[in-house]
């Protein structure tokens, strides 16, 4: 247990300070470039849905096993190693500084290079379409992203550590990274990629829940939290209605509302009550939730590894 929290605090650490620095090594490129391979070779011809299904849980099972068995080899190894390889594989699962990182970026195009920069910039970050986007989508677009990433991309991953270790937060960015490639309801991936959603959709289902209790904690906003209950089923997505529901209330303003992803006009219900103006300011308070938020989750892992040690 000591061991597993010194190696979540260095991870949390090195994600805090440096993030994901562009081109260096990643395990999610990997697990994207397995699941590139399996899809190519098996989303074709008949029977798509169960070979879905079969590529699926074999990569879940093939990352899971890799990462137990590693940190098996290394109990026979100095406790420095296993907690160097553990530390680094936590800043790998963790996407906060990042996420906050592109969120601020869209900002600063849009207030820099006008709006076709802002757009330019905001497509790094979302799937719809942000070509005909007016600056206030923009933005809007921007705080839904980061509402509901803080839940897939920090908190969750957090939460499958705090359950199996560094097997467990593996296994779910292999359950994300298959669900953000192959879990669109369109012709070629409707079959194929719809176990990789659904199975997406289980394993988020508790930490979407969790990261909109814990950004209305943070901010101790009332209306946030009559927001989670009044809004956060009204989300196509099981998951994604709870975070944005919470950030909705905090900032007393209202997202959702038609969009265009992969060409086709997807019209997502509204998600709060207030349609206002976005300030620009206003990336800096969401950034501030975000690591709030972040930070809670990390004390709430210590404390728990404290109580079991």
């Amino acid at each position: 247990m000591d061991l597993s929290l010194f190696a979540l605090l260095i991870g949390y650490i090195l994600d805090l300070l440096i993030g994901d620095p562009d081109h260096w090594p990643h395990p999610i490129r990997v697990f994207g470039n397995a699941i590139y391979a399996g899809e190519r070779r098996l989303n074709s011809g008949e029977n798509r849905f169960w070979k879905g299904l079969f590529m699926s849980v074999f990569l879940c099972l093939i990352v899971y096993v890799f990462f137990a068995s590693v940190n098996r080899l290394l109990d026979f190894l100095p406790s420095s190693i296993w907690l160097v390889f553990n530390g680094i594989m936590v800043w790998y699962g963790l996407a906060n500084h990042n996420l906050i990182r592109e969120g601020k970026n869209v900002f600063k195009a849009l207030n820099e290079g006008g709006v076709e920069a802002g757009r330019k910039q905001l497509s790094r970050i979302v799937g719809r379409d942000t070509s005909h986007l007016s600056p206030q989508q923009i933005r809007i677009a921007v705080l839904e992203t980061m509402s509901e990433n803080l839940s897939d991309g920090v908190i969750a991953p957090l939460f499958y550590y705090a359950l199996a270790g560094v097997p467990g937060m593996m296994t779910y960015k292999m359950i994300n990274t298959l669900d953000s490639m192959i879990g669109y309801r369109n012709e070629r991936y409707e079959q194929f990629g719809k176990y990789a959603a659904r199975l997406d959709d289980v394993a988020n289902f508790i930490p979407a829940r969790l990261t909109a209790l814990l950004m209305v904690m943070v901010t101790f906003s009332k209306r946030g939290l009559t927001f989670i209950f009044r809004y956060g089923d009204k989300h196509k997505s099981p998951n994604s209605g709870y975070p944005e529901a919470a950030l909705a209330g905090i900032l007393n303003c209202r997202f959702g509302g038609p969009n265009v992803y992969q060409g086709t006009i997807v019209d997502k219900p509204y998600i709060g009550a207030t349609d206002r103006l976005i300030e620009d300011q206003e990336i800096r308070l969401v950034s501030r939730i975000n690591h709030w938020t972040c930070l809670v989750m990390i004390l709430g892992i210590t404390l728990i590894f404290y109580a079991l040690s």
